[in-house]
Formats: structure tokens, C-alpha cells, sequence
């Protein structure tokens, strides 16, 4: 990590419903958002990173969305792509954008992403079977993306003890988080309790309704910069400290035990690149598709002990006033759960926090976590953000 690179700029789209707009009008809206809001010139951008487009809906709307961006931003990229690593992609864009400014290669980074969660009521489910589920040991059966999460969660609930009093504080939790956050698509439904949890309706075991995250639409938009651009463009960017990624299969019937989910490994690489210690994270944002999620996650990130995930939780440690904020934002549980780009929310409300940015949720954060993952846990990456490089 010779040269500093930092996440100078970011913004987002609010989490909704876009019936009117194509995929692409969200990306050219994620861009114009970002360009509006920071002193971002045409000429601080060389390469272009993008999610692909409609890749939730089980068929990728444009593949080569890069293409068009590039030439309707008029840019001369010196490299340019349409990468995907389901919801790690986000996380992995800043990597590989980071790995192109230390070769020379850029500036600047404009990373993109914007997308929309399929109508899991009206076939998005099957789907999304078809990509994520193995035709022989698991399509046969009929399975959906919840069973599918819910096999991890159980056999970490049998191995450890764990209830689905904690799966509820978690919510609880998010659910108070996306009240102070003006663009959480929940936080005008009011707090959260831990009996409407329990209460709500079952989708799959252990997960109830409001175990699951918000299907909306969205997206938004970041420049990763060296640390002469970040330094023009932002008093405070969000320096990019260390980094790690691992990628080991592609379904959970694959899986041997959970030390192999690869968070782990990923985790521990970031660590090591930036010479900082899980005691050192003062905010994690974890991706969070499920309530069971950030209880393997604080685990799997070595925030707290194997075994303890569940207590972290209900002991309010991750809730607002606790002493390691979790998903500040609401998570994908209560800030919504933006389809192909919902990576890109994990990102950004670190980037924000480490910025100062963060308004009435703001933390001391002078060290944040993200981690992400793609497809059934298959792909994990996995960020630490500083307030100084």
C-alpha cells in the first residue's frame, strides 16, 4: 500500500420504487447526483467501473453498460468494464479501482451502479433459483432464496445456541438506525419491537417477514482518487486502508462447515494489508440480506468472539448508542435492498461516516468495516476505510 487512495466522492439515489425509469435513466441519474453534489471535473476521470444491469431478474439488461456510459459522458477511459460479483461488486470495484491508480493507470475512478429487485411474488423467485441454487443438489427441491440463507443461519443456531431473540434485535436495531436517515425507505414506518418481529409472518425457518431485507429499487455512484485528487476534491475522503478478497464456491450445499464461508479470510488479508486490528473498527457496515447476517458477520470479522454474535446484539452493542455501530444507515433490513446495486449502500454509508458526512446518525468513525458478499455467500470482500491515510 505504497501510494494513498481514498474514496473522494459519493452519493446515492433514495431507495424506491422506479416504474417509469429504465435501469440505464438510474445509472445516468446515480451519475448526475454524484456530479451535482461534488466539484467533480470531466477530466478527473479516467477509468469507469459498472454493475451490470438487470442481472436480479435472472437476464442481464446491458452487459456492456460501461460502453454507453463512456460515451455519453464523453470520456477518455484508459480502461473501462461491467464486472460482477453479485452484491460484493461494489466492494470489489474499489479494490480493483485502487489497483489501477497504483499502477498509473488513473486518477480517478468513477464506480456506478444502480439496479432493481424483481417481484419475488411474481416469478422473481423462481428466477433467481435458477442462478443461485445447484441443478443437482438443490434445484430438484424447489428451493428459494431465503431456504437457501436459512441453512446457514440454523446450523449456526444449532452449533452455538443462539435464538431468534437476537435475529429480532438486530432488526430492532436497523430499524432505529434508518429512523435518523432521511433516504431509509423505513424510516417513516416508526421503531421496531422485538415481539413484531417474532410475530411477523414466517417465510422460511428461522426468518419471518421482518427477518428479510426491502426489496426497492435504486443505485448511486463513488470516485475512488489518488491522494492528490482525493485531497482537492474532499477535506476528508474515506481512505482506502487495507483490503481483501475471497472467492471459494458457489452454492451452500457446498459448503463443509461455516469457517469456510470466506468472510474470514478476507477479512483477516484487509487486516494484515493495513496493519490494524478488529480492535481498531469503530463501525462496521455488514451486508445484510437476512437478521442472521450481521450475527455471522461480527463473528466472521473478528469484532467479537465465535459464538458471541448473538449476545453482541441483544446487549444493543450495534444499535444506536452502542460501542460498535452496525449498519448505521438501516441496512439492507430498513434502508432497503436496491437490487443489483445494493453493495453499493453498504459502501457508501462508511465512506460517509468516515467523511463526516453522516448527518444525525453521525459516529466517531476514524476506522470503518464493510463487508460484502455475492451470490449465497459465495464471494466476500471486504473494506477498511480510515479518516487518515
Amino acid at each position: 500500500m505504497s501510494a494513498a487512495v481514498a474514496i473522494a466522492a459519493v452519493s446515492q439515489l433514495a431507495p424506491g420504487r422506479y416504474p417509469d425509469r429504465s435501469t440505464h435513466s438510474l445509472y445516468q441519474a446515480a451519475i448526475a447526483t454524484l456530479l451535482a453534489e461534488w466539484p467533480i471535473r470531466s477530466g478527473d476521470i479516467q477509468g469507469l467501473l459498472v454493475a451490470p444491469a438487470g442481472m436480479a431478474d435472472g437476464v442481464a439488461e446491458n452487459i456492456f453498460v460501461h460502453e454507453r456510459l463512456v460515451e455519453e459522458l464523453g470520456l477518455e477511459a484508459t480502461f473501462a468494464e461491467t464486472i460482477n460479483v453479485g452484491g460484493a461488486t461494489h466492494a470489489v470495484m474499489a479494490i480493483r479501482a485502487a489497483l489501477a491508480i497504483r499502477a498509473g493507470l488513473a486518477d480517478g475512478v468513477l464506480c456506478v451502479s444502480a439496479g432493481r429487485f424483481p417481484n419475488v411474488g411474481g416469478g422473481g423467485a423462481e428466477r433467481n433459483t435458477r442462478i443461485f441454487a445447484h441443478p443437482d443438489f438443490d434445484s430438484l427441491y424447489g428451493p428459494y432464496i431465503p431456504p437457501i440463507y436459512a441453512q446457514v443461519a440454523t446450523r449456526h443456531m444449532h452449533e452455538y445456541g443462539i435464538g431468534r431473540d437476537a435475529m429480532a434485535a438486530v432488526a430492532v436495531g436497523q430499524r432505529a438506525w434508518a429512523r435518523q436517515h432521511p433516504q431509509a425507505l423505513m424510516a417513516s414506518r416508526g421503531p421496531l419491537t422485538a415481539e413484531a418481529v417474532l410475530d411477523s409472518r414466517p417465510i422460511a425457518s428461522p426468518f419471518h417477514l421482518l427477518d428479510c431485507s426491502v426489496p426497492c429499487d435504486g443505485g448511486g455512484a463513488y470516485l475512488v482518487a489518488s491522494e492528490r485528487l482525493a485531497r482537492r476534491l474532499n477535506p476528508k475522503p474515506a481512505w482506502l486502508r487495507g483490503y481483501g478478497e475471497m472467492h471459494r464456491r458457489a452454492n451452500v450445499s457446498q459448503l463443509r462447515s461455516l469457517d469456510d464461508l470466506g468472510g474470514q479470510a478476507a477479512a483477516r488479508a484487509a487486516y494484515a494489508m493495513a496493519d490494524l486490528a478488529p480492535a481498531d473498527v469503530r463501525l462496521a457496515q455488514l451486508y445484510d440480506s437476512f437478521s442472521y447476517n450481521p450475527i455471522l458477520g461480527v463473528e466472521h470479522m473478528g469484532l467479537t468472539p465465535a459464538g458471541q454474535g448473538g449476545r453482541f446484539f441483544l446487549d444493543g452493542r450495534g444499535a444506536p448508542g452502542g460501542d460498535l455501530p452496525v449498519n448505521s444507515n438501516g441496512g439492507l433490513l430498513s434502508f432497503g435492498h436496491t437490487g443489483d446495486a445494493s453493495g453499493l449502500s453498504v459502501l457508501a454509508e462508511a465512506a460517509l461516516q468516515v467523511m463526516g458526512r453522516a448527518g444525525a446518525r453521525q459516529v466517531a468513525a476514524p476506522v470503518a468495516l464493510v463487508h460484502c458478499y455475492g451470490g449465497m455467500m459465495s464471494e466476500h470482500a471486504v473494506l477498511l476505510l480510515g479518516d487518515a491515510p
